[in-house]
């Protein structure tokens, strides 16, 4: 029983495994959709970590797949989370852990590239620009063949201040193959240094905090994978920045 004044800290209660759901439902990954499973918990909980203190927010977690970094996002106390998953295979082992959260969890059957997430969280979570990041994350193990078009939706979005950052400065913490991961955190004259480390830098900050091996997915991939936050900044970051009309012309001519 919690001490009074303290409130019981959220646990799930027994689950089958991770390697158990995909048993039970047929699971496979999808080569053509460069999908690889993370079975190790230990390993899921260290890339919700990177995300900061997730205790009462509000979550969206991007492609969750048999949900292994869903159950260590729902262990971190998070008041919502929502769900984005575009396989139909994954959404009956979703909404077992759905009933295993009542009242947590909501799952979205759709694309992240279209999905409105502007229309996901409640308003009252909205706060300035200038002001500290709003309650709100967006967490997601990306499959290789989505994730370079999704940041670069995405940090357009930053620039524009609309879609998930209608909200404010909402915190991304996202995996990416490494290669993609060293690009993103490039620093200027680095051999990875690239049009993606330019995007990115000028619109947050950016860190590369942790590489997993290509080992502790199913299948092994041929490369690792890096899990990369990303935090937007007030100012942007580009020297000379203040001369572009239009900070979208960054992200733009960057890609191009």
């Amino acid at each position: 029983m919690a001490a009074p004044g303290r409130v019981a800290a959220f646990r799930l209660p027994p689950l089958p495994t991770i390697g158990e759901i995909i048993k039970l439902f047929r699971l496979k990954a999808q080569r053509q959709l460069s999908q690889n499973f993370l079975l190790d918990l230990r390993l899921t909980d260290k890339i919700v970590k990177q995300a900061g203190e997730l205790k009462n927010a509000h979550v969206c977690e991007v492609g969750p797949g048999p949900g292994g970094i869903t159950r260590s996002i729902l262990s971190a106390g998070v008041e919502q989370l929502l769900l984005i998953e575009k396989d139909a295979r994954f959404i009956p082992g979703l909404q077992m852990l759905s009933e295993a959260a009542p009242g947590k969890v909501r799952i979205v059957h759709g694309d992240i590239l279209t999905y409105k997430v502007e229309k996901a969280f409640p308003k009252h979570l909205k706060k300035d620009w200038e002001d500290e990041p709003p309650d709100i994350h967006i967490i997601g193990n990306l499959p290789f063949s989505v994730s370079t078009p999704l940041i670069i939706q995405w940090l357009e979005n930053v620039s524009k201040k609309n879609g998930p950052f209608s909200y404010g400065r909402t915190q991304m913490t996202l995996t990416f193959q490494k290669e993609v991961g060293e690009r993103l955190t490039a620093n200027p004259g680095g051999k990875q240094r690239s049009r993606l480390s330019i995007m990115a830098q000028h619109l947050c900050s950016v860190e590369n905090c942790f590489i997993i091996p290509g080992q502790a997915f199913v299948p092994k991939p041929e490369v690792g994978f890096a899990v990369v936050h990303f935090i937007p900044t007030v100012v942007m970051q580009i020297p000379n920045a203040d001369r572009i009309q239009d900070s979208t012309m960054v992200v733009r001519a960057a890609w191009m």
